[in-house]
């Protein structure tokens, strides 16, 4: 891989459709509702921490697999976006992952999940490995985590920080076993409060920052964020918003600020504080790529409500 397309970040995960849909109450069984809101839009895990990352200056490298079916108009935007898609392969196996999101008008919300190639990456058989490889950081998220424990253990020692972060997944896909081999292969760990407890339920242990890892990051939504750097424990306030629409995305945004902090200069610890402003900006408007600021934006915010200073 050349110089000129040598990722600072790859990251795995799923690129998936969003179809978005509000309903005044869901239906009982056999019953029809209308519904009188609908949207389709581009998600995934893997697509909002790279897209986020690769607009906050980050060379970026997506690792991932879609359908023959992935939108064209997507697909430019994605690489309109600066990522590096070296690694973005479509297969004629599956058809592209697409999450069915229902919202009620109490704000209750029910999800149905395809998991397209992502889920059955082991049985389609295609190793992504090369912008891994060259990559300073390597962060697997959603997907198949035989598939991902094969590539950790390619990758491991040789050169990339790797970073587990099974989100919403970890209580459906993952289990002792592949936890526990898994994080032998990391170098840090990032999940939320909920997935913290699947986590420390899976683990049997009591305290998610007890994993023996050098960076360990629980994020606590709008009470900011726990995180265990070099054995040491630190808490993150979350950063204001002008104001708030959503939340949806947020913790992605924060996973790319932090290795946009990384890349521009600045330590775990400042890098976790600037992960929270990201996060500040994106929960302003509805949708995890709507509000994605520009890198002087956080600083700017970061400045102010952390005291953080631009690298000289």
């Amino acid at each position: 891989m050349s110089g000129a397309n040598r990722p600072f970040l790859a990251v795995y995960g799923h690129v998936t459709v969003d179809q978005i849909l509000s309903v005044s109450r869901f239906p009982k069984v056999n019953e029809t509702v209308d519904v009188v809101h609908k949207q389709t839009v581009l998600g995934g895990t893997g697509t909002n921490i790279a897209i986020t990352a690769a607009k906050l200056g980050v060379p970026t490298a997506i690792c991932t697999m879609v359908g023959e079916d992935f939108s064209p108009v997507y697909e430019g935007f994605m690489r309109g976006s600066g990522l590096i898609m070296d690694d973005f392969v479509k297969v004629p196996e599956y058809e592209t992952s697409q999450a069915v999101i229902i919202n009620d008008e109490d704000k209750e919300q029910r999800v149905i999940f395809y998991q397209g190639p992502m889920g059955s990456a082991s049985r389609i058989g295609r190793k992504l490995i090369d912008s891994a490889a060259a990559a300073e950081h390597v962060h697997f998220c959603t997907g198949d985590p035989e598939y991902y424990i094969s590539l950790m253990s390619e990758l491991a020692g040789n050169g990339p920080r790797i970073a587990l972060d099974p989100a919403q997944e970890v209580y459906k896909m993952w289990d002792e076993d592949k936890l526990t081999r898994a994080l032998e292969l990391s170098d840090a760990l990032f999940c939320n409060d909920y997935e913290a407890e699947v986590i420390e339920r899976l683990l049997g242990i009591g305290d998610i920052m007890s994993v023996s890892l050098p960076t360990v990051v629980r994020t606590l939504g709008g009470k900011g964020s726990l995180a265990k750097i070099d054995g040491k424990l630190y808490e993150i306030p979350a950063a204001a918003a002008d104001r708030f629409a959503d939340a949806t995305g947020a913790g992605d945004a924060y996973r790319a600020g932090y290795y946009a902090g990384l890349y521009h200069g600045y330590g775990d610890l400042d890098s976790l504080m600037i992960a929270a402003t990201v996060a500040s900006f994106v929960v302003e408007k509805v949708g995890a790529l709507e509000n994605i600021p520009a890198w002087n934006q956080v600083m700017e915010r970061a400045e102010r409500l952390f005291r953080i200073r631009p690298c000289r």
